[in-house]
């Protein structure tokens, strides 16, 4: 496993965890969070840049999903489709994933989603309002979402 450390303005320090050039998680940056910039990937530019609000896409970037069973592979494939600049609710982001139904699950999979920013979790909003962003709290999401021209 590779581990390379970053600093984006304004943002702290995050962490990239990659198995052979695949990203296995991505630990958006915190301010105060004691890590040393350490390594590089051609990534690293991308969060970068997207943590100063320039338009970004991951399309592209592969990643390891063998923990997720088919239903979460639906999801994370969902919501790697949810467009810069746009928010789906939960229900939203179940039917995408072909699951009109299981709107807890997408909720419970965006909870526990590792490799943030790549899959845009703080796109997911609920039915009635912003919804929750994990330890990271609404003011994060909110960020992110502005950095986008979302509104909430």
């Amino acid at each position: 496993m590779e581990i390379v450390r970053y600093e984006a303005d304004g943002w702290g320090v995050g962490e990239l965890r990659l198995v052979d050039s695949a990203v296995l998680a991505h630990q958006r940056p915190h301010p105060g969070s004691g890590l040393e910039p350490q390594g590089s990937h051609p990534l690293v530019e991308r969060f970068q840049a997207h943590l100063a609000g320039e338009r970004v896409a991951y399309d592209d970037v592969e990643l390891v999903l063998d923990w997720c069973t088919p239903l979460q592979r639906a999801i994370a494939a969902a919501l790697r489709r949810v467009p810069w600049g746009e928010t789906v609710s939960y229900g939203e982001l179940s039917a995408l994933a072909g699951a009109p139904r299981a709107p807890r699950a997408a909720g419970a999979f965006c909870s526990q989603n590792q490799i943030g920013l790549i899959l845009p979790c703080h796109r997911v909003v609920a039915a009635g309002g912003i919804g929750g962003y994990g330890a990271d709290g609404t003011a994060t999401k909110r960020r992110l979402l502005a950095l986008e021209g979302v509104r909430l």
